[in-house]
């Protein structure tokens, strides 16, 4: 790793897992998971903070104004965005993040899904991103290649303890007739159980959930902290939810550990910028 800014000289990017593999595309550096390059007509990325027009904490390629980037700065970043892979901004789909488990169905490229407080998106619409933004929190591609259908899903801790990601391959059962057995998933960089500590009262909401408690591992020492594993408690509610454990495939990267590449809220102490992940369908050529 190096530390010059996410403008300056490109880093060596840590290395992925087995079947992760690093993609530039003009320019914009994302990993990509190797489970979904059987099917063509899908295309996904979880991109990394290189590289943008944004500057300071915020520097790369932030695509949120909410944390105090500057209006122009992600507008040139969401524009450097639909270059790199070639599709118009206004069909990147996202919506108002709000660490809970409602998960929107989109019907039409047209909708507006930035208004709506969500965090989770579904749909079978070709052309559409469908995407959400982290900064730690876990990032979740899903595929039907049957119907064909994807998803992309923002799992905090709360969202986490609310069952995000099962309400999400429920909610592409109820929508699709998806088969669950069938569907593929992706878990992007997020923060790892590494750095993610947490207190009492998370713990307290993930012990509502089933087989939470499991993901969190007292901090011996240090009365009421934990240290918890949100990527993994996602990906045993995904298979609690009928996917099968060969079918779910975790990038296995921690933010908080490499900041050069991806923001992290923790590891930057709260002022730092969002990498958007995304996926779509692509229209036939």
């Amino acid at each position: 790793m190096i530390h010059e800014e996410a403008t300056g000289p490109v880093p060596v990017f840590p290395e992925p897992p087995k079947g992760f593999r690093w993609v530039e595309r003009r320019g914009v550096f994302s990993l990509a998971g190797e489970a979904m390059g059987d099917f063509p007509f899908v295309d996904h990325a979880f991109c990394s903070r290189w590289r943008g027009a944004s500057e300071g904490p915020f520097s790369g390629l932030n695509l949120s104004t909410r944390e105090g980037d500057a209006e122009e700065s992600v507008r040139k970043n969401g524009e450097i965005l639909s270059a790199a892979f070639d599709l118009p901004v206004k069909r990147f789909a996202t919506v108002r993040q709000v660490h809970g488990n409602r998960i929107i169905h989109l019907e039409s490229t047209e909708e507006g899904s930035r208004l709506l407080e969500a965090d989770g998106i579904i749909t079978t619409c070709e052309g559409l991103a469908v995407g959400i933004k982290t900064a730690d929190c876990v990032p979740i591609l899903l595929l039907d290649p049957r119907a064909p259908a994807v998803g992309a899903v923002h799992a905090g801790w709360r969202g986490t303890a609310a069952g995000i990601a099962r309400e999400a391959v429920e909610a592409m059962k109820k929508a699709f007739s998806s088969d669950p057995s069938e569907m593929i998933a992706l878990i992007g960089p997020a923060i790892g159980p590494c750095c993610y500590e947490v207190d009492e009262p998370v713990r307290l909401a993930m012990t509502g959930e089933k087989g939470m408690a499991k993901f969190l591992r007292p901090l011996p020492g240090r009365a009421g902290r934990w240290m918890m594993d949100l990527a993994g408690a996602n990906a045993a509610q995904l298979e609690d939810a009928g996917l099968r454990d060969n079918q779910v495939h975790g990038a296995g990267l921690c933010t908080a550990c490499h900041r050069t590449v991806f923001f992290s809220h923790r590891g930057d102490r709260g002022t730092t910028g969002r990498q958007i992940n995304f996926i779509l369908i692509r229209p036939p050529a």
